[in-house]
């Protein structure tokens, strides 16, 4: 298989298993917890390899599923005390695990392989060249069957307890008057993230790791606010992102994990900018055109007040409405253009008159 294929290969696996799990953290607000679990996980890698002293054994994998869980039991223990927030918490409990981590690499293992670069930083140029065989047969990168196992163990996590994870993510407190434990279920995702955060760090490191699981969720909740949608969205453009950001790599000849975590951050910016509903350019379109209507509706109301008074026929000018109601002559005529097309005004030479529909629009109006 083309070195090219695989290494894009590896990538979707990761961004499709990172997002999935992250759609339940940016549902929770448990963000950072991404950030913290990823960092605190090397702490169980090390005590697991001081145990069974074998980089390959699947043992570091549970060892730093049980520290991702006992970073998440720190954070709320301390939150519990009242005495420093979440976001604190997290602030204070995954530096201390990660340090303690890098002195006993630094000084019990500084002889091992078990540095930044095999543990955080990762290379999936290299994905290739790590290779599984079995009985003398090549079935590819190493990092794509760990990974594809992994994905496998989050969609059967996610199929088995979506109705659990769904409740208890929007209401805990129905969650336990209909028996299911949310605090249960928050530590068993805690597990889900961390396995699937170690599973991915040798391949595409820590940055990577995070932002497939935060940004591809947070652009798919922009775009819709169902569930299952946003958990396809979120694995649509975490791959979208995967690729994209090999090609520009590739063109750059730039870190391909530098680029998949930037194209990230560009998918969200365009559909935070873009969305059809929920974009910033599309709210901006909704509040000038409110703007718009209800300009018009103090027309019609200006109109309707000085209405069959011949002494007050300057007031239905257009150059007056600059000076009376304080419109800008662009902005003037934008209201008078959207009035007409509503039926509501007609203009006669420099005079406005009201329809009968705009009428029964000021009345409305002023009934509010």
């Amino acid at each position: 298989m083309n070195v090219a294929l695989e290494i894009q290969l590896v990538a979707v696996v990761v961004a499709v298993a990172c997002a999935l799990v992250g759609t339940f953290l940016v549902l929770r607000r448990t963000a950072l917890m991404a950030d913290a679990i990823s960092h605190s996980i090397l702490l169980g890698i090390v005590l697991a390899f001081f145990v069974v002293r074998d980089l390959s054994s699947p043992l570091l994998v549970l060892g730093a599923a049980l520290m991702g869980v006992a970073t998440v039991a720190l954070v709320e223990l301390l939150e519990r005390t009242g005495r420093v927030r979440e976001d604190a918490a997290i602030g204070l409990v995954f530096p201390l695990l990660f340090s303690v981590a890098v002195i006993l690499v630094t000084r019990f293992a500084a002889n091992v392989h078990l540095d930044t670069d095999a543990v955080l930083l990762g290379e999936l140029a290299l994905a290739p060249f790590r290779r599984l065989e079995v009985g003398g047969v090549d079935l590819g990168p190493r990092s794509l069957w760990v990974m594809g196992v992994i994905l496998l163990v989050v969609l059967a996590f996610l199929g088995a307890l979506y109705k659990e994870l769904k409740i208890t993510s929007f209401d805990p407190a129905l969650a336990l008057a209909l028996g299911i434990s949310p605090g249960l279920v928050h530590y068993l995702l805690m597990g889900v993230v961390s396995v699937t955060a170690v599973g991915a760090f040798d391949a595409v490191g820590a940055v990577l790791v995070v932002a497939l699981m935060i940004a591809p969720p947070a652009a798919a909740w922009i775009l819709s606010d169902r569930l299952p949608v946003v958990l396809a969205l979120s694995a649509l453009l975490g791959a979208v992102a995967a690729v994209a950001g090999f090609q520009v790599a590739w063109a750059l000849n730039a870190s391909i994990a530098g680029c998949m975590a930037a194209m990230t951050g560009l998918v969200f910016l365009l559909v935070l900018l873009f969305a059809p509903d929920r974009g910033v350019v599309a709210g901006g379109r909704r509040r000038a055109r409110q703007r718009l209507e209800f300009a018009g509706l103090m027309l019609t109301i200006h109109l309707l007040n000085h209405e069959g008074d011949p002494s007050e026929e300057a007031e239905c000018r257009v150059d007056h409405l600059e000076e009376h109601l304080r419109w800008s002559p662009d902005f003037a005529r934008s209201v008078i253009r959207r009035a007409r097309r509503s039926e509501w005004v007609v203009e006669e030479e420099d005079r406005l008159r009201l329809t009968q529909g705009g009428r029964e629009a000021a009345r409305e109006a002023m009934l509010l």
